[in-house]
């Protein structure tokens, strides 16, 4: 199955509905509550699934992030595609619709991503350097620090942040066994800080390595699962 034709088939199932067939096997699907600063700002609602057999295997995300922003309300839904088994970036696309409208794409060319944008100012084309383990990480998507999962203490992972034409270096540090708290309940978690050029990244991953919490507090954005609250 082509990126297309699966974009196509996602964008048809409602997030959270399990793959009837035994090509899109789910690994994760939930939901973020969403703060800026101390505000309620909106939802994230995501799907993490493995499609296809054997050697052609790859991880499919997918997720729509509804935000109330200064500008106004904002949709993202991002389409992601990586690779087995580390979780490195493959293709890409993002629709945004609202407060700042935008069609995005980023394809891998050989030691390059190519990345097309459509906004209302008119169309770019910027490349970004591939290397083996780059990973995709959405300005405001949560879910997209899954691919972070395997990090190791003081390794240092390339990232690309489309919507936001920037090209990161994220050093992870030692993980710190933790409680967080989602509601009523503690869920034991693996803190994890990723740090690039002077801002920090705060993840909590469980024993599964599902995302529980995101912090990028620079930007005073905070994401908390709230699917699994007790």
């Amino acid at each position: 199955m082509t990126f297309r034709a699966l974009a196509v088939m996602l964008a048809a199932m409602p997030i959270g509905a399990v793959a009837a067939s035994a090509q899109s096997v789910v690994i994760d699907e939930g939901s973020f509550a969403v703060s800026v600063r101390g505000r309620d700002a909106g939802t994230e609602t995501f799907s993490i699934r493995r499609a296809g057999l054997g050697s052609e295997a790859t991880v499919i995300s997918n997720a729509v992030v509804e935000l109330n922003t200064e500008a106004g309300r904002l949709v993202l839904r991002p389409l992601l595609e990586t690779l087995l088994p580390d979780g490195a970036a493959s293709k890409y696309q993002l629709e945004a619709t609202g407060a700042e409208p935008m069609e995005l794409s980023l394809n891998l060319a050989g030691r390059r991503f190519v990345s097309r944008i459509r906004t209302q100012a008119g169309e770019e084309e910027r490349e970004f350097l591939a290397r083996a383990e780059t990973r995709i990480l959405e300005d405001m998507v949560a879910h997209h620090y899954y691919f972070l999962r395997g990090a190791r203490e003081s390794s240092t992972t390339p990232a690309i942040e489309p919507r936001t034409r920037r090209q990161l270096q994220l050093t992870a540090t030692t993980a710190v066994e933790v409680e967080v708290a989602l509601g009523s309940i503690r869920v034991p978690s693996r803190q994890v800080t990723f740090s690039a050029s002077g801002e920090e990244r705060r993840v909590w991953f469980d024993r599964q390595g599902r995302v529980l919490r995101v912090e990028v507090p620079a930007r005073g954005y905070v994401a908390v699962r709230k699917d699994l609250v007790g």
